[in-house]
C-alpha cells in the first residue's frame, strides 16, 4: 500500500474490522432503494435551489449521450465530446430540460423524434458539429426561445409552422453556402435574433434569410472579409426593426463617413476584433438614438472623435485597443454615459478634468493600464460612481482623501502584482462601500477606518505579518470592521507570515465567508474561529496542512462549505469529532488521502457535495468500504467519482477506483471462521434440542412408515394370515402370559400365538419382526401394565398396532389390562388413550373372582372379523366387558 490513514482510531472503516463488518455495512448501503448521486460520466453542479439541477458532461471524451442522466435536470451540458449520433431514446424523459449544449461535438445525424420528450427546452447550443441537414421534421416538438446551429449545414429547410416560439437562430459556424428554404416568413415571426457568419455563403442568400424575418431586431456578423461585411452592413440596416448590429472578426479596418449613415434606428452597435484603426470624424453622425457602443478588440490609438457628439450614448466599451492618453473632451458631451470601460490599454496618465462631465457615470472600469498616478482625477463631481476598477498598472500610491468624493462607490478594485501604496484613511469618505481588493506593501490598523460598512474584503498581502501580536497591538487586525461578511487573505510570500495569532479574527461577529490562500503554516489554532460563530464558508488552501483540531470546528456550527484543497491531508478522521452538522459541501482536492474512512460521512447527516479528485487512492480492500458508499450513498454527490484513478498497488495503476470489485472483500478468513464457527455451534444445539425433545417422534414416524410399507405390500400380495394373534407384552408379565394366558388360549380354545421369545426369527432385524408378527396375525393382544407402559418396544409395538387398527378399520387390536392404571399415568401415551376412546378393551383385575367370564370374552373378541371361525362376522362387537366407572380407566 501506497499510505496509511492517521489520526484517531475511534471509527474505523468497515474494511479494517474484517469481512463481517464490512458485509454488515454493505446492507446498509442496500437497503435504501433509491438512485446513486455519483454519475459516471458527469458531474451534477451544486446548487442552493434543489429545482435546479445543472449536470455538466463537458469534455469527457463521451461517443454517445450517458444514459444516467437524472430525469428532473434543467441544464445539461455536453460540449466538447466526440457525440456523432443523437438517437431517439437519448434524451428520453428529460421533460424539465430548460437548455441543452451539444457543442464540439462530432454530430453528423439527428434521428427523428429525438427531442420529442423536451416539452420545456427554451435553448439549444449545437455549434461546431457535423450537421449538413436540418429540417422542422428534427425539431417537431420544441418551443425553443434561442437555437444555435452552427454546423457545416448545406440546407435549412422549414415548410411548417411548427416553431411559433422560436426567437434566436446561431449559423455563426455553417461555412457551406446554405441553401435556405422558408416556404413563408410568418413561420419564423417570433424570430428576433439572427447570427450569421462565413465566407463561404454569399450576400444573394444572407438577403434572403435576413428578408425572412420580418421581426429581426438583433443581427450578429461573425468572420466575414471586408467587403462581404460591409455591404451586409450597409444591407441590414434598412430593415425597419434592427435595433442591435454586432460586428465581429470581419476585418472592417476602417469606418468612413457612409458605412453607418443608414444604421440610424439602431440603439446598439458593436465591432469587435475586427482590426478597426480608424473611424471618420463623421461615421456615427447618423446615430442619434444610439445608447451602447462597443469598439472592443481593435487598434484604435485614441479615443474617436466620432464619439463625442453621441450625448444620448449610455454604455462605451473601449477595452483592449492601443490607447495611450485620455483627452478632457474625449467625453465632454456623454452626461448620460453610464459605464466606461478603459480596460487592457496602455494609459500612462489620467489628467483631472477627464472624468469631470460624467456626472451619472456607474461604473469605470481603467484596470490593466500602465498609470502610475491619478492626478485628482476623482475629485470632480462623480456623486454616482459605484463600481471602479483599478487593477493591475503600475506602482500607485493612494493618499488620506483620494477616493472621498466617491460618496456613492460600493465596489473598489486596487489588486496589483506590483504592491500599491494605500496611506492611512486612503479610503476616508467611502462610507458606502461594500467590497474592496486590495493589495499593500504595509499594513497599520487605520488603513480601514472609515469602512464600517464593508462586507467584502481581499487582501493581497504583500508584507511582514509578524509584528501584529495581541501583546503589541491591542487592536486586533480586522477590528474596525464590524460588518464584515467575506473576508479573503492571500499570501505571495510565506517566509513573512512567522505566526498568526488566535485572536486574528476578533471582532468579526457578522463573517459568514472566510478564504486563506497560502496563510496558515502547517497549523491552524484551534481558537482561531472562537470570534465568527455565523461562519458558513470556510476555504483554507495552499497551507501544507495535514491535521486539524477538532475543536478548530465547535466554533463555527453552522458551516455549510469546506475547502481544503491543496494541503497534504493524509486522513480525515478529524471531521468525526467535527460536529459540522450542517456541512453540505466538502472539498479536499489535491491531498494525499490514500485510504478513506466511509464512517466519517455519517457524522455529517447534511453532506451533498464531495469533491476528492487527485488524491493517491489506493485499491485494496482497506478501501472496500468507500468503494462501496461512492456506489451506493444515495445522499451525496461524489464529483467526478467514476474519474478517480488508482494509485496504489502499483499493479492496479491504470484502473479507476470505482471498478476496483470492493464485493471480493467480504470474503476472508474471519469471516469463513465466523460463518463455520456459527453453523457448528447452531447445529449442535439444534441437535441437542432434537434428540431431547423431538426423537421418539421420529422414530414414530419411522415405525408407521415401515408399516405403510408393510401393509401395502400384503395386499398386493393377499398373504394368509399365520397366526391368530401376536401377543404384545412386557418380560415383567411373561410369567402372567405363560401360566394364565398360553393354557386357555392355545389349550383349550386352540388359538395359533406369536411369541416373540419363541416365534420370532433369529438373526432378522426385530423391526422386521415386530411388523411381520402384527400384520401376520388377524389380532394383535397388548398385555397392559404399568412396565408395558415404561417399555420402549412394548410402546412402538403398541403403535404400530394402532396404526394398523386405523388404516384397515378392522377390530386387529385387543387390549388386556392386568391392573388398574390411573388416568393421569396414561395421559403421556396419547395413542393409548386414543385407542381407549374408540376402542373396547378388557380388563384382569375386574375378572379376577370370575376369570371364566374374561377368557370367554377374550375368545369372543378374537373371533370377531374371522370369517371362517366367527359366525357372527359383520357384527361389530362395541362392549365386553361391563364396568361400573370407565372415567376411572381412562
Amino acid at each position: 500500500s501506497g499510505g496509511g490513514a492517521e489520526g484517531s482510531t475511534l471509527f474505523q472503516s468497515p474494511a479494517a474490522v474484517g469481512g463481517w463488518s464490512l458485509f454488515l455495512f454493505s446492507l446498509l448501503l442496500y437497503a435504501t432503494p433509491s438512485m446513486t448521486f455519483s454519475l459516471k460520466n458527469c458531474t451534477i453542479s451544486y446548487s442552493e435551489n434543489p429545482s435546479d439541477m445543472s449536470v455538466m458532461c463537458f469534455n469527457y471524451s463521451l461517443v454517445s449521450i450517458p444514459d444516467d442522466i437524472p430525469r428532473n435536470s434543467t441544464t445539461l451540458d455536453l460540449g466538447m465530446n466526440s457525440i456523432s449520433t443523437i438517437n431517439t431514446t437519448d434524451l428520453r424523459n428529460l421533460s424539465k430540460l430548460k437548455f441543452l449544449c451539444i457543442n464540439n461535438n462530432m454530430v453528423f445525424e439527428v434521428n427523428d423524434g429525438s427531442f420529442a420528450d423536451l416539452e420545456q427546452l427554451q435553448t439549444l447550443l449545437m455549434d461546431a458539429n457535423q450537421l449538413t441537414n436540418l429540417t422542422d421534421h428534427i425539431l417537431k416538438t420544441l418551443q425553443l426561445k434561442s437555437n444555435r446551429l452552427q454546423n457545416p449545414l448545406r440546407r435549412f429547410s422549414i415548410t411548417r409552422d411548427k416553431f411559433p416560439h422560436l426567437q434566436s437562430l446561431d449559423f455563426t459556424k455553417c461555412t457551406y453556402n446554405i441553401e435556405w428554404d422558408v416556404a413563408n416568413t410568418t413561420f419564423l415571426r417570433s424570430l428576433t435574433s439572427l447570427h450569421l457568419s462565413g465566407l463561404q455563403i454569399n450576400l444573394a442568400t444572407y438577403r434572403v434569410m435576413i428578408n425572412s424575418t420580418d421581426s429581426l431586431q438583433t443581427l450578429v456578423m461573425s468572420s466575414m472579409g471586408t467587403g462581404l461585411a460591409k455591404h451586409l452592413v450597409h444591407v441590414s440596416c434598412f430593415k425597419p426593426s434592427l435595433r442591435i448590429l454586432k460586428v465581429q472578426f470581419c476585418e472592417i479596418h476602417s469606418v468612413d463617413d457612409n458605412l453607418l449613415q443608414p444604421c440610424y434606428r439602431l440603439t446598439e452597435l458593436r465591432i469587435t476584433a475586427s482590426q478597426m484603426s480608424k473611424m471618420s470624424e463623421q461615421s456615427l453622425s447618423s446615430m442619434t438614438r444610439l445608447r451602447v457602443l462597443g469598439l472592443i478588440g481593435n487598434w484604435l490609438p485614441k479615443v474617436p472623435l466620432t464619439v463625442r457628439g453621441l450625448s444620448t450614448l449610455e454604455t462605451l466599451a473601449l477595452n483592449s485597443n492601443h490607447i495611450t492618453e485620455l483627452n478632457c473632451l474625449d467625453f465632454a458631451n456623454m452626461t448620460k454615459l453610464k459605464e466606461l470601460d478603459l480596460e487592457y490599454n496602455y494609459i500612462f496618465r489620467l489628467q483631472e478634468c477627464v472624468f469631470q462631465n460624467l456626472q451619472n457615470l456607474r461604473v469605470l472600469n481603467i484596470g490593466k493600464n500602465s498609470i502610475f498616478a491619478l492626478e485628482n482625477s476623482f475629485k470632480v463631481n462623480m456623486q454616482k460612481l459605484e463600481i471602479l476598477n483599478l487593477r493591475s498598472n503600475d506602482a500607485m500610491s493612494f493618499k488620506r482623501g483620494e477616493f472621498r468624493n466617491l460618496s456613492s462607490l460600493r465596489f473598489l478594485d486596487l489588486q496589483s502584482k506590483i504592491r500599491y501604496i494605500v496611506y492611512n484613511n486612503a479610503f476616508e469618505g467611502l462610507d458606502h462601500l461594500q467590497a474592496l481588493s486590495v493589495s499593500t506593501y504595509r499594513y497599520k490598523k487605520e488603513l480601514f477606518h472609515g469602512l464600517k460598512h464593508l462586507q467584502n474584503l481581499t487582501l493581497h498581502l504583500t508584507f511582514h505579518w509578524n509584528w501584529m501580536r495581541s501583546g503589541l497591538n491591542n487592536d486586533p487586525p480586522f477590528s474596525s470592521l464590524p460588518n464584515l461578511k467575506r473576508l479573503k487573505l492571500k499570501v505571495y510570500n510565506r517566509l513573512l507570515f512567522t505566526h498568526i495569532y488566535p485572536d486574528l479574527l476578533s471582532g468579526l461577529d457578522c463573517l459568514e465567508d472566510f478564504s486563506a490562500d497560502n496563510f496558515f503554516q502547517k497549523a491552524v489554532h484551534p481558537d482561531t474561529f472562537k470570534y465568527t460563530p455565523h461562519l458558513q464558508s470556510l476555504q483554507i488552501i495552499y497551507c501544507e496542512l495535514s491535521v486539524l483540531p477538532p475543536e478548530l470546528f465547535h466554533h463555527i456550527p453552522k458551516l455549510q462549505v469546506l475547502d481544503l484543497s491543496k494541503n497534504n491531508f493524509r486522513s480525515l478522521d478529524f471531521l468525526a469529532q467535527s460536529n459540522l452538522m450542517e456541512l453540505s459541501q466538502l472539498i479536499i482536492t489535491e491531498n494525499k488521502l490514500s485510504i478513506i474512512n466511509e464512517t466519517i460521512f455519517l457524522m455529517l447527516p447534511s453532506l451533498r457535495y464531495l469533491d476528492l479528485m487527485d488524491n493517491p487512492l489506493t485499491c485494496e480492500c482497506t478501501n472496500a468500504g468507500f468503494n462501496l458508499w461512492v456506489h451506493y450513498n444515495t445522499q451525496t454527490q461524489v464529483v467526478n467519482g467514476y474519474q478517480y484513478p488508482c494509485a496504489f498497488p502499483v499493479g492496479e495503476q491504470g484502473r479507476k477506483f470505482l471498478d476496483f470489485d470492493a464485493h471480493s472483500c467480504w470474503v476472508d478468513a474471519s469471516f469463513i471462521c465466523f460463518i463455520s464457527t456459527s453453523s457448528l455451534i447452531v447445529f449442535v444445539l439444534f441437535t441437542s434440542l432434537f434428540y431431547n425433545s423431538l426423537r421418539w417422534h421420529v422414530v414414530y414416524a419411522y415405525y408407521l412408515f415401515l408399516a405403510f410399507l408393510y401393509d401395502t405390500k400384503n395386499r398386493k400380495r393377499g398373504v394368509h394370515y399365520q397366526y391368530d394373534a401376536f401377543i404384545s407384552y412386557n418380560v415383567q408379565d411373561e410369567e402372567w402370559v405363560y401360566r394364565e394366558m398360553l393354557p386357555v388360549l392355545e389349550g383349550e380354545q386352540g388359538w395359533r400365538l406369536c411369541l416373540h421369545h419363541r416365534d420370532f426369527e433369529p438373526g432378522k432385524p426385530i423391526v422386521d419382526n415386530i411388523t411381520d408378527a402384527i400384520y401376520g396375525s388377524r389380532k394383535t393382544i397388548c398385555v397392559i401394565s404399568r412396565c408395558y407402559l415404561q417399555s420402549e418396544w412394548c410402546s412402538r409395538e403398541i403403535q404400530m398396532a394402532s396404526f394398523r387398527l386405523f388404516d384397515e378399520q378392522k377390530d386387529v387390536l385387543v387390549l388386556v389390562f392386568l391392573e388398574d392404571i390411573p388416568s393421569w399415568q396414561l395421559s403421556p401415551h396419547h395413542r393409548m388413550r386414543k385407542v381407549l376412546k374408540k376402542r373396547t378393551y378388557l380388563s384382569w383385575t375386574r375378572f379376577a373372582p370370575q376369570t371364566g367370564l374374561f377368557w370367554q370374552n377374550l375368545n369372543r373378541a378374537l373371533r370377531t372379523g374371522d370369517k371362517e371361525k366367527d359366525p357372527d362376522r359383520g357384527k361389530n362387537i362395541k362392549h365386553v366387558v361391563i364396568f361400573r366407572e370407565k372415567r376411572n380407566l381412562l
